[in-house]
């Protein structure tokens, strides 16, 4: 069996990896490069594999950098089915079709730079067509029961606690009379997270693909993160000015909607409007609303229907959206896209980071070269929209509401096995994060390696 590690090795995003054995061959995860810029360009690249010869795809959640290459995968003649959660599928109905939406966009301003250069047109990685028939290849499965597969291969999605659907997937791979499992450990949420349940904990691997994004930090505000979101809020509403959060619209938007309809129980909320400015959030919390079957106890039970209440304004369209810049009230304003690369929150930033009543605050890891990483590294002026926008709003974070489990849950997640597996292969990081996490797991008796894009292993 030989496991090629196509994309998210020594880097937190972009994950894909191929699966060969004697009579199979299979993808867990099929992900989108999303930034810088020079990066997206690798999603033309063609794949390691041949698509045609993919006789299925195991799909751990519907985040883009899981899951955005699959219409392409599509247009290559894969056409066997995609496994995965039904909150997974349905997610990925709505963000597959965005990124199409943003590519058809993005492409048409970059055939008229190509045109003027007297360079051949592009065209987009997929349509909203690819999208829809990719669809109809997914496979929903249930958690917690063994899947048969194909010939010699059986599958086990346990909850991930990361998003709404996230798994962890077991993998039992009988080949010559002998059984391997492989567990695909990725990406994992962190315990105690409102919503969704917690992580569920494997017992035993030969072999352990782990993420890594938090291996060396720990989110040492997560108990007090309801207390930071009210401070930050009302900091900002005696500024009379604006709250802006860039979130992506999967998890954390509803996390976010989550504290806030507490926060206005609890009598701690100032009298103001929450602007969630992002139609693709709007669509999401619809699915979340749908699934309940994946709540915890508190949010089925203790605050039911958590998106709904009456401060809460949601602007579907451009008109309502551009309106925002000229709104004098303080307010907050969620708007994607989290690492502020795209969407309605660059308008946000470009006619509010220069004004000091306004305050920046991010709810999620900011990635190398994106435009959310420039400004947590206090730089004072940034490049964006074709301008130099100055950074004067106060620029805050809370790592509590991270969706990744931190380094020591990680550690508590990895001490879950009865004994270390045969090898543990440390993925989906930074450099520093997944060192520390090789270091960490060693110590306990753990055989790990840190493999690179490209590189393949015999297993």
């Amino acid at each position: 069996m030989k496991l090629t590690f196509c994309w998210a090795a020594k880097i937190v995003t972009w994950s894909c990896y191929y699966i060969e054995t004697g009579k199979t061959k299979f993808l867990v995860d099929c992900g989108m490069f999303q930034w810088p810029k020079d990066i997206m360009m690798l999603n033309y690249n063609p794949f390691l594999f041949d698509p045609k010869e993919i006789d299925f795809v195991l799909l751990t959640h519907a985040h883009i950098d899981h899951c955005g290459l699959i219409p392409k995968l599509y247009k290559g003649w894969f056409k066997w089915k995609i496994y995965t959660t039904s909150a997974t599928q349905d997610i990925c109905g709505i963000i597959l079709e965005d990124s199409a939406e943003i590519q058809d966009k993005n492409v048409k301003q970059e055939n008229k730079r190509r045109m003027r250069m007297n360079q051949e047109p592009r065209i987009p990685l997929y349509t909203i067509d690819d999208v829809r028939a990719a669809m109809k290849l997914f496979n929903p499965v249930e958690y917690r029961k063994i899947y048969p597969i194909t010939e010699g291969i059986e599958a086990r999605f346990q909850d991930a606690g990361h998003i709404m659907g996230s798994a962890s997937i077991e993998v039992f791979i009988t080949e010559d009379g002998t059984k391997k499992k492989l567990v695909f450990s990725w990406d994992i949420g962190q315990r105690d997270t409102p919503i969704v349940q917690d992580p569920t904990l494997i017992a035993e691997a030969d072999y352990l693909f782990m993420e890594s994004t938090y291996g060396d930090k720990s989110h040492e505000d997560t108990a007090g993160k309801k207390e930071l979101l009210i401070k930050y809020v009302n900091e900002t509403y005696k500024k009379w000015g604006k709250l802006l959060i860039p979130s992506f619209s999967v998890e954390r938007t509803q996390e976010l909607l989550y504290f806030f309809n507490i926060i206005i129980k609890e009598g701690n909320f100032p009298n103001e409007k929450i602007f969630l400015d992002s139609p693709l959030s709007i669509k999401a919390t619809e699915i979340f609303k749908k699934h309940t079957e994946d709540f915890d106890d508190e949010a089925l039970h203790k605050y039911p229907h958590p998106f709904d209440f009456p401060e809460l304004e949601c602007t579907e369209s451009i008109e309502d959206s551009i309106k925002l810049n000229t709104y004098n009230d303080p307010c907050i304003i969620i708007a994607g896209n989290g690492m502020c690369t795209a969407g309605r929150i660059t308008q946000h930033l470009k006619h509010g980071l220069w004004n000091k009543k306004n305050t920046l605050l991010f709810v999620w890891y900011q990635a190398e070269g994106t435009l959310g990483r420039h400004i947590l590294e206090w730089e004072k002026r940034v490049q964006m929209m074709g301008m130099e926008v100055a950074v004067n709003a106060e620029i805050v974070k809370i790592n509590g509401f991270s969706g990744h489990a931190d380094a020591e849950q990680l550690m508590r997640r990895a001490k879950g096995f009865t004994k270390a597996p045969k090898k543990t292969f440390i993925i989906h990081g930074e450099g520093n994060a997944q060192v520390a996490m090789k270091t960490n797991l060693e110590a306990i008796g753990f055989t790990c390696e840190i493999p690179t894009i490209k590189e393949e292993i015999e297993l």
